[in-house]
């Protein structure tokens, strides 16, 4: 289970790099161009992977492939959902931004939920024989499909308003104010914080929670990913509530509540977890998806908030992506290193929990309220 997870954590190594390319692109070219790109490219490398010959065929460049096309895929991704927040973002009314933001979510949300189930309902009809030598190829090859209904819908896109009028601007005032150094890297440690707990306990929940329960606890693969398919079903179904809460009180709240919550529950989550039972795993997995909710809509709505226009592209792809590549990816990979050095199957809550608790300490002091902010300027 390590080694399989090191290669998802390679992923996100690599995404800083696809935000230092494609980022720019959209700070210059336009938010719709990064979005066909990254569309493409993701579909184009996950078919890759389904399509790699095994081990016994090509040797140890099968593995290697895998890697190489695992970063690929990261530095796509290094583009897109920063690239999709803020498309949304600057495409929404003011008072409507957290809602919109809550698309990308419940979407994403949708996305883990469609690739869970048919985890779930390969592992019901095949055996594992089966499974292990061709069936884990099927979800890797449906989403070249994906991506060309992706591509259709995006090629038709127009650009933001904000970044027309951002473009009109720079062109009847070249020397207009830009944000200044310490606004940047204001912005980027702001990032930095919400996004940590957002991609810590996101992939604790939607990667390693199936991978605990299967291998560390002992449950059958089949329920296990069951209870997961209905926990991540809440999580979809609390995120628009989230959005409108958050356009009526504000940002501040949500995000410090979200993030406090996680660190309180942190343990009793796994203490649910840890018991194999369906009931009391499922009632874990709803608490963590309650908590992860807040969090991910507030992390699309301040990633647009928070980074003046200007770098808005760039700023948000690397803020993103480096807390994904330092804290997020790793993160399942930390948590089972942590069972296999301390022999405690509820250690990996103590790498949510402080991530959770330093976040927390940071955001309650720096975050400003940015509900009705003017995102034009800078």
């Amino acid at each position: 289970m390590l080694s399989a997870l090191a290669v998802f954590a390679v992923g996100f190594v690599a995404r800083p790099f696809g935000a230092l390319i494609l980022g720019p692109i959209g700070d210059k070219y336009g938010r719709k161009l990064v979005l066909v790109i990254t569309v493409m490219g993701m579909g184009l490398t996950t078919t890759a992977i389904g399509l790699i010959p095994n081990y016994d065929t090509i040797g140890v460049a099968a593995p290697v492939l895998i890697v190489i096309l695992r970063c690929l895929q990261g530095i796509m991704v290094g583009g897109e959902w920063s690239g999709a927040a803020t498309y949304l973002g600057e495409s929404a009314p003011s008072n409507r931004r957290a809602e919109y933001a809550s698309l990308i979510t419940v979407t994403a949300g949708a996305a883990f939920l469609t690739g869970t189930l048919l985890a779930y309902f390969l592992n019901l009809w095949m055996d594992a024989e089966s499974l292990e030598l061709w069936g884990w190829r099927i979800p890797f090859v449906l989403s070249f499909v994906m991506a060309i209904l992706a591509l259709f819908i995006r090629r038709n896109l127009e650009d933001t308003p904000v970044y027309e009028e951002l473009q009109q601007r720079r062109a009847e005032n070249p020397d207009m104010k830009v944000a200044t150094r310490k606004e940047k890297l204001s912005a980027f440690g702001l990032a930095l914080a919400f996004c940590s707990v957002f991609g810590v306990s996101l992939y604790y929940f939607v990667t390693y929670a199936n991978n605990h329960l299967a291998t560390i606890v002992g449950m059958d693969r089949p329920p296990a990913l069951l209870a997961c398919s209905i926990g991540i079903i809440v999580y979809v179904l609390a995120q628009p509530v989230v959005g409108r809460w958050s356009d009526r009180h504000g940002r501040r709240p949500v995000l410090l509540g979200g993030t406090l919550y996680l660190a309180v529950f942190a343990i009793p989550i796994f203490l649910l977890l840890n018991t194999g039972e369906f009931w009391p795993v499922l009632l874990g997995l709803i608490i963590l998806a309650l908590g992860v909710a807040p969090v991910a809509v507030m992390n699309v709505a301040l990633l647009v908030e928070v980074f003046p226009a200007s770098v808005r592209s760039t700023g948000a792809a690397l803020g993103y992506n480096v807390a994904y590549a330092v804290l997020a990816g790793p993160g399942p990979l930390i948590a089972g290193w942590l069972i296999q050095v301390t022999d405690s199957q509820v250690s990996p809550a103590y790498y949510l929990l402080a991530v959770c608790a330093i976040a927390f300490l940071v955001l309650v002091r720096y975050l400003p309220e940015t509900r009705g902010k003017d995102i034009t300027e800078g």
